[in-house]
């Protein structure tokens, strides 16, 4: 299934306009192994380099990475099983320090990630039209599970572009 971004909460809009345009199932795949082929290239020496003071490390990036996905993929179930209620946001800065990344090494996170994203995909491909269709609110954000899916895969995008660029220093 295809997205159309006027389906999309303003926030999230920014995430989805860098996934290439093609199916959910594809971006989630592609996304997924673009990211682990430029985590599984950085030595396990630079997991804890930040970019600047106050920013996360490789390894907390990555580790939020993950949490995100959890939260949409959960997002995304109580959606598709027409779940009214009303969820919250998450608050991403509470999460980062919290996630115990300094005690993990690079490598666990990304075959984490990789776990992470193989659920993903299934969770997806589980769900059939009409309940890729169903939306839900998120705070005061209505979203729809199929927006959910391109969300995941735009996050990660971002995040691995902050990462190439900012923390590796590559485009």
């Amino acid at each position: 299934m295809f997205l159309n971004l006027d389906n999309i909460p303003s926030y999230y809009k920014n995430y989805v306009k860098q996934v290439d345009n093609t199916d959910l199932l594809t971006a989630l795949r592609i996304s997924g192994f673009r990211s682990l082929e430029v985590i599984h290239g950085i030595p396990e020496n630079q997991g804890d380099h930040r970019y600047a003071p106050g920013k996360w490390t490789i390894k907390e990036l990555v580790a939020h990475i993950i949490d995100a996905e959890r939260i949409f993929c959960y997002r995304a179930l109580r959606f598709a099983r027409k779940d009214k209620t009303v969820l919250s946001p998450f608050d991403e800065n509470s999460y980062a320090p919290n996630a115990n990344a300094q005690g993990r090494t690079l490598k666990k996170l990304a075959d984490e990630l990789h776990h992470v994203r193989l659920s993903s995909i299934d969770l997806f491909e589980g769900f059939n039209e009409e309940m890729m269709s169903q939306k839900g609110l998120v705070g005061q954000n209505e979203v729809s599970v199929l927006a959910l899916g391109f969300i995941i895969a735009g996050h990660e995008t971002h995040h691995r572009n902050i990462l190439r660029e900012r923390y590796l220093n590559k485009s």
